[in-house]
């Protein structure tokens, strides 16, 4: 049995979550296994018949009545009890800030080595992996020994994909924990203010870097994303001059996107940005130095002055709406 621990976030599957089900499925069936998940937190009972639908053959449903929001060393605690009660193969989350922490922890404490940000399995009595390194900009192949194998699945690898389950189950465990586990735990959450559509989420994604030239720059990267239905997002150095929040930077230490279509505005393509859109289906240069590093990675390519380039497409854009 493989045991998938799922990620969600108010009575949502995170799709990182479902990626990881999608991937565990190839696994398992050489493996002669199933696989089962583990849910932990707030709504976990509304979410658990959702994953008949994606290959989930058993869910345990590992409660306490502390188990409102995240807290690290508990959840950690709670699936390592789990794991010496129904001994899987191995144990797998999402590549997720969380997923990573989590797994980590668990490791810990059962003194295992855990793979993190794994893109390929190779199943055998040694485990084989494909991982990324240095930000996605290294592939390293791993073996993982020891029972059960602990990685983590980095984000955008494969495409979700449903497959029902033939047989389901519920069951509730209850670990026993200590106060001292929730010493660290989410006691409040402040939502952000900004509307629209989630950088993270966003099927088109406009991105502006130092060619934007300015805050005020990026309205018309903001009107060009509201006419495709899109978000926009930044480079690291629009961040560190303060024309996007820091919760817009794309890149190795910020948000990892993958829309269909990124449109990448006054951006050199940095290793550490392309590392953020590396899932990303379709990359649309504009950049008026040709020898940008970006046209090696776009998909197509313009040569140009942005200021003059972005408002001829949202004038398009609009012609073609108005039809």
């Amino acid at each position: 049995m493989i045991l998938a621990v799922m990620e969600h976030d108010r009575g949502k599957i995170v799709d990182a979550s479902l990626e990881l089900l999608t991937l565990l499925r190839s696994l398992a069936q050489p493996m002669n296994a199933t696989v089962n998940a583990a849910l932990m937190g707030k709504d976990a009972e509304t979410i658990a018949p959702l994953l008949m639908e994606h290959g989930v053959t058993k869910v345990y449903l590992v409660q306490n009545e502390r188990f409102v929001d995240y807290a690290p060393e508990a959840w950690a605690k709670g699936l390592v009890h789990l794991i010496g009660a129904v001994r899987p193969k191995a144990v797998a989350a999402a590549g997720t800030d969380r997923g990573n922490e989590l797994m980590a922890r668990v490791g810990a404490n059962l003194g295992l080595a855990m793979a993190a940000n794994c893109t390929e399995l190779r199943p055998g009595e040694r485990l084989g992996v494909t991982r990324l390194r240095w930000g996605g900009s290294l592939l390293e192949e791993a073996e993982l020994i020891g029972e059960p194998k602990l990685f983590t699945v980095a984000p955008h690898v494969v495409a979700w994909e449903a497959s029902p389950a033939r047989e389901f189950s519920i069951k509730e465990f209850h670990p026993s924990l200590e106060e001292k586990d929730f010493r660290v735990r989410v006691v409040k959450r402040i939502e952000s203010e900004k509307a629209g559509v989630s950088l993270p989420d966003a099927k088109v994604v406009v991105g502006g870097g130092r060619g934007v030239g300015s805050a005020e720059g990026f309205q018309r990267l903001e009107e060009l994303a509201r006419l495709l239905g899109g978000a926009v997002g930044g480079s690291r150095a629009a961040t560190n001059n303060n024309w996007r929040p820091h919760s817009d930077q794309i890149g190795q230490t910020g948000v990892q996107i993958a829309p269909d279509l990124y449109i990448a505005c006054g951006i050199s393509g940095a290793i550490q940005h392309m590392v953020g859109c590396k899932g990303t289906k379709r990359i649309l240069a504009i950049n008026k130095d040709p020898e940008a590093p970006i046209f090696s990675r776009a998909d197509y390519g313009v040569i140009g002055d942005l200021h003059e380039i972005v408002p001829a497409l949202i004038d398009e854009i609009k012609k073609a709406k108005a039809r």
